[in-house]
C-alpha cells in the first residue's frame, strides 16, 4: 500500500513566503488536511489488501499529445490524414495563442513518431503557415484582442518585476474578470507591458480574497446550463486548447496521466462511476442530472448538519458507517433506507466515502495533476482563469457533481457563526478527499507533501468561493462555437491551396462579412411553445432585452392583472399564478447556435446581429436542457 504523508513533520516547518501563498496562520492551521487524512487512512485500511485500486500512469511522449489531439477533435491532423469539415471548422476559429498551442502538440508528437518509425504527421507550416496578423472579436462583440506573433516553440521566460500581487492589502477590492477575449491572450499582453513577474509570489490569506465581477455585455451571461450537449462538447475542445495555450504562455510544465484499471466492482453505490450510476437513476428519472444517492446524502447534510459544530471535521463511528453503506446498498433503491437513524458525522463520512470511492476521482484522473498545477500560478486571475478552463474542460457527469458539491460547502461556511467551519476549514478538509484518490497520494518528490497539502486546500477554497464565476461559460468562448456552428452551414470550397489557401479565404471572408451593412427587421417575431399558438411580435429596438419580451408575454396571456397575485382572467384558462416572467425562458434556437437559453439581460438586436439564421422560442424552464 502507498503510504499516506505523515502530518507531524511537515506541520513543525510553515513554508517560507517564496514557497507559500497562504499566510503564517494558514500554513499552520493545514491541522485539518493531515487529520483527515489519517481519518482516510484508518478506514480505508480494510481495503488496503484487496488490490482494487490502480494509479494512473503518466503516458510516455507523444501518447500525452495524441490523446490531447483527439480529446480536442484534431486527431484527423495525425499520421497525414485529410481533415472533415469539423476540424477545418475548428482551426479557423482558434486566436494566435491557440494555434501555437495546436503546433506545439504537433511538432512532439512529430518527433515521438519519427523515433518511433511511424508515419508522419502534417508538417504544421502546410497547415497554419497561412495565418496572418487579425483581429479575434468576442461573443459581446466588445473590444478584440490583437493577434500577438505566432510561435510555436518553447515560450519565453517571462521577464520580471519588482512588486508581488500584494492581494491581502485591499481585501474589499471588487476586480473586474474579463471573459470577452482569450486569457492567454490576456496573458501575453500582460506579460508585453511588462505587468508582474509570473514567478511564485508571496503570501496572500483566505480572508483577503477579492470579489471579481464579471461585465456583462449586450448578449449577457451564460451559464454551463444554458447551452446544449452538442454545444457544451465544443465547448470543452475549445477549453481545452486555452488551457494548454495559456499555460504556455505562463511557462507551465503540464502533466497528463492516464487512468488505471480497475476491477469491476459488485457494488452498487459506491465505487461505482457517476456514468453508471445516472443510467439506473434516469430509468426512474429521466432528467436526473447528480445520482441520486449523492443528492440524498446532500440533503440528508443540509437538512439535519449545517448548524452543527464540527460538520465535516468531526468523524462518525467507523462501524455504524460501514453498517450504513451496507444499508445503502441494499436498500437505497427499495426505498426502505431511512435517513432519520442516520447521524450528521456519519453522513458527513459517508459523503466523503462515496467520493473517495468513485472509480476515477472526481476531478478526473487525467485533469488531476492539472487541477494541481493552479497553484503554482502566481496571479489569483490568473488561477481563476485556469480553474475556470478545467471546470469546463471535465466530462458534464463529473462537473454536474461537483456543482451540486460545492454548493452544499457553500452553504456549511454561510453558517459558520453556528458550525464553526470557515471557508479554509472546509477546504482543508475537502482537500484530500477530491486529491487524494482512494486514499492514496500521488508520487512527489520528497518534501513536497506540504505544498501539495496547501495547494490542494487553496483550489478546494477557490472552487467553493467563486463557484458562481467557473460556472459561467466565458463569452469569447461562445464567439467559437458559433463561428465553428457558422462554419457548417457553408461548404468550403478548397483549391491547390489545400487548407492553407482555405484558411486564408475563411478569415478574409469574415473580415468582409463584418463590413457588410445588413437590413434588419424593425419587429421580432418569438415563438411560444405554450400555450399559445400565434408567434409573439416584439419591437426590435436597440434597447429591447429579453427581459421585456417575457414581461410582454405574461401580459398578453393575464392582461391588466399584473400585480395581482393569486387572481383569474375570466377569458383565460390558466390562472395568472401559473404564469409569470420568473417561470417562462427565452431560447435562441438554430442558426450558429444549436439551443442557448438567454440571459433576461440579453439585448436582442445585438443577438440578431450576432445570430440573423436563428429563432426565438419562449419555454418553461423545465423543457431546458442540462442544468
Amino acid at each position: 500500500m502507498s503510504q499516506l504523508p505523515q502530518k507531524d513533520p511537515l506541520r513543525a516547518h510553515p513554508a517560507e513566503c517564496s514557497h507559500s501563498r497562504l499566510s503564517s496562520g494558514e500554513s499552520l492551521s493545514m491541522d485539518g488536511f493531515w487529520m483527515e487524512v489519517e481519518q482516510i487512512q484508518q478506514s480505508d485500511e480494510r481495503k488496503a489488501e484487496d488490490g482494487s485500486g490502480s494509479e494512473g500512469r503518466l503516458p510516455e511522449e507523444g501518447e500525452i499529445e495524441s490523446q490531447w489531439l483527439q480529446d480536442t477533435g484534431l486527431s484527423g491532423l495525425l499520421g497525414g490524414l485529410g481533415l472533415d469539415s469539423h476540424p477545418r471548422r475548428l482551426l479557423s476559429t482558434l486566436t494566435e495563442t491557440q494555434v501555437a498551442a495546436v503546433c506545439r502538440r504537433l511538432e512532439i508528437y512529430n518527433r515521438s513518431a519519427r523515433r518511433r518509425h511511424k508515419a508522419p504527421v502534417r508538417d504544421v507550416r502546410d497547415i497554419f503557415g497561412g495565418f496572418n496578423s487579425g483581429e479575434m472579436s468576442s461573443e459581446n462583440g466588445d473590444s478584440g484582442m490583437k493577434w500577438t506573433q505566432l510561435s510555436s516553440g518553447t515560450p519565453k521566460s517571462p521577464p520580471a518585476a519588482a512588486k508581488p500581487e500584494g492581494l491581502q492589502t485591499q481585501p474589499a477590492r471588487e476586480e473586474v474578470f474579463h471573459m470577452d477575449s482569450a486569457y492567454s491572450e490576456q496573458a501575453v499582453l500582460l506579460l508585453q507591458r511588462g505587468g508582474p513577474s509570473l514567478r511564485r509570489t508571496c503570501t496572500w490569506s483566505q480572508g483577503s480574497l477579492p470579489k471579481f465581477r464579471i461585465p456583462k455585455g449586450r448578449l449577457g451571461l451564460t451559464r454551463t446550463g444554458d447551452l446544449s450537449l452538442e454545444d457544451m462538447k465544443k465547448i470543452h475542445a475549445l477549453a481545452l486548447i486555452e488551457f494548454t495555450a495559456l499555460c504556455d504562455v505562463l511557462g507551465l510544465d503540464l502533466k497528463r496521466s492516464k487512468a488505471g484499471k480497475r476491477k469491476a466492482t459488485e457494488t452498487r453505490l459506491f465505487g461505482v462511476s457517476l456514468e453508471a450510476l445516472l443510467e439506473v437513476d434516469r430509468k426512474a428519472l429521466p432528467s436526473t442530472e447528480v445520482p441520486l444517492v449523492l443528492q440524498a446524502l446532500l440533503s440528508c447534510l443540509e437538512k439535519r448538519g449545517l448548524d452543527t459544530e464540527g460538520i465535516l471535521r468531526v468523524p462518525g463511528s467507523q462501524a455504524r458507517v460501514k453498517g450504513l453503506e451496507q444499508k445503502l446498498e441494499r436498500d437505497f433503491y427499495t426505498g426502505l433506507f431511512s435517513w432519520e437513524e442516520v447521524r450528521h458525522n456519519d453522513a458527513s463520512d459517508l459523503l466523503k466515502r462515496f467520493i473517495r470511492e468513485l472509480p476515477t476521482p472526481l476531478l478526473t484522473a487525467e485533469y488531476l495533476p492539472a487541477f494541481a498545477v493552479v497553484p503554482n500560478i502566481p496571479h489569483l486571475k490568473q488561477r481563476l482563469q485556469a480553474l475556470h478552463l478545467l471546470i469546463l474542460i471535465l466530462p458534464e457527469p463529473n462537473r454536474n457533481a461537483l456543482k451540486a458539491l460545492l454548493d452544499f460547502l457553500r452553504k456549511v461556511v454561510a453558517r459558520e457563526q453556528s458550525n464553526k467551519m470557515t471557508l479554509w476549514n472546509v477546504s482543508t478538509v475537502m482537500a484530500p478527499n477530491l486529491f487524494l484518490h482512494r486514499g492514496q497520494p500521488p508520487k512527489l518528490p520528497k518534501g513536497k507533501e506540504k505544498q501539495l497539502a496547501e495547494g490542494a486546500a487553496e483550489v478546494v477554497q477557490m472552487m467553493v468561493h467563486y463557484q458562481d464565476l467557473l460556472w459561467t461559460v466565458a463569452s469569447f468562448l461562445v464567439a467559437q462555437v458559433r463561428k465553428v456552428n457558422d462554419g457548417s452551414n457553408r461548404r468550403p470550397q478548397l483549391c491547390d491551396g489545400g487548407l492553407r489557401t482555405w484558411l486564408r479565404r475563411v478569415h478574409a471572408d469574415r473580415d468582409q462579412a463584418g463590413a457588410r451593412p445588413e437590413a434588419t427587421p424593425k419587429v421580432a417575431k418569438i415563438q411560444v411553445a405554450w400555450p399559445m399558438k400565434d408567434p409573439l411580435e416584439v419591437p426590435l429596438t436597440p434597447s429591447t432585452k429579453v427581459a421585456h419580451v417575457l414581461r410582454q408575454f405574461t401580459e398578453c396571456l393575464s392582461p391588466g392583472l399584473q400585480g395581482q397575485e393569486g387572481s383569474e382572467d375570466k377569458n383565460s384558462l390558466l390562472p395568472r399564478r401559473s404564469v409569470n416572467s420568473a417561470n417562462t425562458v427565452l431560447y435562441e434556437i438554430g442558426g450558429n447556435i444549436s439551443e442557448h437559453r438567454l440571459d433576461p439581460d440579453t439585448y436582442l438586436l445585438d443577438l440578431y446581429r450576432a445570430n440573423p439564421l436563428g429563432q426565438w422560442v419562449i419555454k418553461q424552464p423545465h423543457l431546458s436542457p442540462g442544468l
